[in-house]
């Protein structure tokens, strides 16, 4: 099984981003995942790791949150 972690911005109020992202992870893949895990962060970060491999980050791709999960499906 595999594990999603979703980094996010405090300072920048994020958690709402990171929160919808991580219910549309656990809604698609909840039996394929071992834990989809909210990780604190700063400097703008937002970003979504299968594994602790980047499949997604908010400086290089554009906020949608059927991106993240069509990325997280093809990490999976």
């Amino acid at each position: 099984m595999s594990e999603v972690e979703i980094e996010y911005c405090v300072p920048c109020g994020f958690l709402e981003r990171a929160e919808e992202m991580q219910h549309a992870v656990l809604e698609q893949f909840g039996e394929r995942v071992d834990r989809v895990a909210l990780v604190t962060g700063d400097h703008g970060v937002l970003t979504v790791a299968v594994d602790g491999e980047l499949v997604w980050d908010k400086s290089e791709d554009e906020y949608d949150v059927d991106e993240v999960v069509r990325r997280v499906r093809t990490a999976l």
